[in-house]
């Protein structure tokens, strides 16, 4: 039987809407067994996002102001506060059957197999913290307040993660400040955590750094992290489930209907 891999795809630039759907019809396939674990990386355009816990005053502008500006809100189910996203910063949506995963090392002896969820949470701080340190940027976490910082005073946060998990199956994920425009973060109090400010790994490097330059590291550290090879997958075939989700989400509700993430986007 083949070692299990994650597969990887690099989407480029993908609006908000779009990747929950293409999220969901992912998390459905992986869920059912049609499809082995996913990680999905792009970028969005710039949009503000409220998570479960969200509070509206965390919002500093109203929407229509926003809108105005260009930047969208939206309401998702991931865990967590208000969060900014844009050109610049490298989200990633791990879909991951935990119960399938190698546990952490030195987990010792327990009842059930694979990843529990702050095991998950803390395994994507250290694939961002490493990924970091591979830029020679010394990052860490904060006790209480998930995510990844920098190591000097003040501390800066530079990358966010927010999760959302059903039937053992991972939605949702991370997003690493590589080089966006951080004054979109002015139209928030991000994550709702008062007194800390956000970085980029550019602004920390003190040079332009380009999201194609993160790729393979990320890609590296998060195969070494969760025990797993990482094989990416080519674009075009998720292009076309990009395009199939859009499709599906504005046709007619059929009986049975399922994208299929086997041939139209190599998932599996």
């Amino acid at each position: 039987m083949p070692e299990p891999v994650i597969e990887a795809v690099y989407l480029g630039r993908l609006g908000y809407a779009a990747a929950l759907r293409l999220q969901a019809e992912v998390e459905a396939q992986r869920q059912r067994r049609r499809c082995g674990d996913q990680l999905l990386l792009l970028e969005h355009d710039a949009v503000v996002t409220l998570g479960r816990n969200a509070r509206r005053e965390h919002l500093l502008e109203t929407p229509e102001r926003l809108a105005a500006r260009g930047i969208e809100v939206a309401e998702c189910n991931r865990g967590g506060d208000v969060t900014w996203h844009g050109p610049g910063q490298l989200v990633g949506y791990p879909i991951l059957d935990l119960r399938e995963l190698p546990p952490p090392p030195g987990a010792g002896e327990r009842k059930r197999p694979g990843l529990g969820a702050v095991e998950y949470v803390r395994a994507l701080e250290e694939v961002l913290m490493r990924v970091a340190a591979g830029f020679g940027i010394a990052a860490r976490r904060l006790a209480g307040l998930t995510g990844v910082w920098t190591a000097q005073p003040p501390e800066r946060k530079f990358a966010a993660i927010g999760v959302h998990i059903a039937r053992g199956v991972t939605t949702h994920g991370f997003a690493l400040n590589v080089a966006p425009d951080l004054a979109g973060f002015g139209a928030i109090l991000p994550c709702g955590i008062r007194g800390r400010g956000v970085s980029s790994l550019a602004r920390e490097l003190g040079r332009p750094l380009a999201v194609s330059e993160v790729l393979a590291p990320l890609a590296l550290h998060f195969s070494q992290v969760f025990g797993r090879a990482l094989v990416w997958k080519p674009q075009p075939e998720w292009r076309a489930a990009v395009a199939a989700t859009a499709a599906a989400s504005s046709a007619p509700a059929v009986p049975g209907r399922e994208l299929d993430f086997h041939a139209g986007a190599e998932c599996g």
